[in-house]
């Protein structure tokens, strides 16, 4: 077992004044990774992950009550995606423009969707899938993402 050290930094220097911060997470009893990157073709959705709390029920699923950490990365320098977090009931859609990730803290009761401007704070859902589809019709962007769980 191993411990995942993440360390988000920002820094930026307007009229002198530095600006920014670092916030470093560790998790400890790191005992599986999972880890690629995946050239999603222009006009698809290519789902580039799939969780169940029953991992052996779903080839290459990540086991969804362990995950502890999950990073999606456009590695693209020009191209835009969207990066849809399917639930197990919902899903919700972020834009990722070149270099930018999405972090999650988890996969299990990690998200809810809604349709209205008014949070409910309800019962959130574990993760079934991560999904990306290119913005544009010219673009083949490469996506990586890195997942950790806990033993």
């Amino acid at each position: 077992m191993a411990d995942l050290t993440v360390t988000i930094s920002e820094s930026v220097n307007i009229n002198g004044a530095l600006r920014g911060s670092a916030n470093s997470l560790s998790i400890t009893d790191i005992e599986d990774t999972f880890e690629r990157v995946v050239t999603c073709i222009n006009g698809n959705v290519t789902t580039i992950a799939t969780f169940a709390a029953q991992p052996y029920t779903s080839a290459g699923a990540i086991d969804v009550d362990r995950c502890k950490y999950v990073r999606v990365t456009n590695l693209d320098t020009a191209a835009w995606i969207e990066l849809a977090i399917v639930t197990t009931a919902s899903n919700y859609t972020v834009l990722l423009t070149p270099g930018t990730s999405h972090i999650l803290a988890q996969a299990e009761a990690v998200a809810l969707a809604e349709e209205d401007t008014s949070p409910s704070f309800g019962t959130l859902e574990n993760l079934a899938s991560i999904q990306v589809k290119p913005v544009g019709v010219s673009f083949d962007p490469r996506v990586e993402i890195f997942a950790a769980s806990i033993a």
